[in-house]
């Protein structure tokens, strides 16, 4: 096995999440659908907003990688859901599959050999495939981890410091 393939294999461990790290479909499998718009007194956000922001990000990332055309929303309001926005069942569940799609969009950029992972990216200013790949996995393990601390609070104890908007 080459380099560039254990490279590769290390990434896509990375994104799909394991050792460490919860993996995507793991956390938001049984997530209890009935919480997604609860929040716990003293954060700024819910579960689901914290899903779309994981979504926006990634998007985001994604797509400056992939296109030179590609312009990024406002930091940091373009990256998180409007305040007060309530999320449906259906709402959660096109999250999760936009998360997915982009999530095997950069798999797929992974995987492609004929794209060098190291090499600068020709509209960036020093941004490697590796870079951003790496900043994608770094930010959903950070924000996977909230999810899941998130998730054990709401489900251990529904009603404790909780409202829902």
């Amino acid at each position: 096995m080459t380099k560039d393939r254990q490279l590769r294999d290390h990434l896509l461990y990375l994104l799909r999440g394991g050792n460490a790290y919860i993996s995507f479909d793991d956390l938001v499998a049984d997530f209890p659908l009935q919480l997604i718009n609860h929040q716990i007194q003293g954060l700024p956000y819910t579960a689901w907003q914290i899903l779309e922001h994981l979504r926006i990000a990634q998007s985001d990332i994604l797509e400056f990688t992939r296109n030179p055309s590609y312009v990024s929303p406002k930091f940091p309001e373009g990256y998180w859901p409007a305040g007060g926005v309530v999320a449906t069942m259906d709402r959660w569940n096109e999250t999760v599959a936009s998360f997915r799609s982009d999530l095997d969009d950069l798999t797929n950029m992974v995987n492609d050999l004929s794209l060098d992972l190291l090499a600068p990216l020709q509209h960036g200013d020093g941004q490697t495939i590796l870079r951003e790949v790496l900043l994608v996995a770094d930010h959903n393990a950070y924000h996977l981890g909230a999810l899941a601390v998130l998730k054990r609070i709401l489900t251990q104890s529904p009603s404790a410091n909780q409202k829902s908007i």
